[in-house]
């Protein structure tokens, strides 16, 4: 049985995923809600925050955090270690294809092998399920919300609405059309307001 899966995502009036300044401390604070077993992202995001990463404290794996997934098909991340050691998480691991190119030989990165040129995301959830994870939360606003969307893996949605038009960009949805049940509404200071939602089994299309 896969994991239950939602995806909070930071987005601006006009539905847009950047191009404006995300409240992060209040993102991730809402994220602990969920108690996630899994952290689900990908390359593209950890690629974004590699300066980041190295320039961060490093205290060393947190055993009792959630596991960080990273969809990686191309194998381009190379901080691995860094992330381990940044206190979120208890471990790593990279989710590859079978066309994946050739790690290093010495890499002591976990890895779960699946689908032929791209990770089979289907797949990966129902062996991350069998391995005992419950929750996973995607921590993403881009390609890989958008590919879990096109198979009907997210089970419920969370929206942080930040009080500014964007003008452009690409939108969270990318035209997705979803069956939203009303879940929770919550304003904070400043006017940033915290949609949740459920999605009907049927709510893809």
């Amino acid at each position: 049985m896969r994991p239950h899966v939602v995806a909070q995502v930071a987005v601006s009036l006009d539905g847009m995923t950047s191009g404006f300044d995300v409240d992060l401390a209040r993102f991730y604070a809402l994220a602990t809600l969920w108690q996630e077993d899994v952290t689900l992202t990908g390359a593209d995001t950890i690629l974004a925050q590699e300066d980041a990463v190295r320039s961060a404290p490093h205290p060393g794996p947190r055993p009792d955090g959630p596991l960080l997934a990273v969809v990686d098909s191309r194998a381009r991340v190379r901080s691995w270690e860094g992330l381990r050691q940044l206190g979120y998480w208890s471990d790593v691991l990279a989710l590859y294809a079978d066309q994946t190119p050739a790690r290093p030989a010495d890499s002591a990165t976990r890895e779960l092998v699946t689908g032929y040129d791209r990770v089979d995301l289907v797949e990966a959830l129902e062996i991350l399920g069998r391995r005992g994870a419950r929750v996973v939360r995607v921590d993403s606003g881009g390609e890989l919300l958008r590919a879990l969307f096109d198979v009907g893996l997210v089970d419920e949605l969370a929206l942080l609405v930040h009080p500014v038009v964007v003008g452009s960009g690409r939108r969270w949805s990318d035209g997705h059309a979803l069956d939203l049940e009303p879940a929770g509404t919550e304003v904070f200071e400043g006017g940033v307001v915290w949609l949740r939602y459920c999605i009907r089994p049927s709510g893809l299309r």
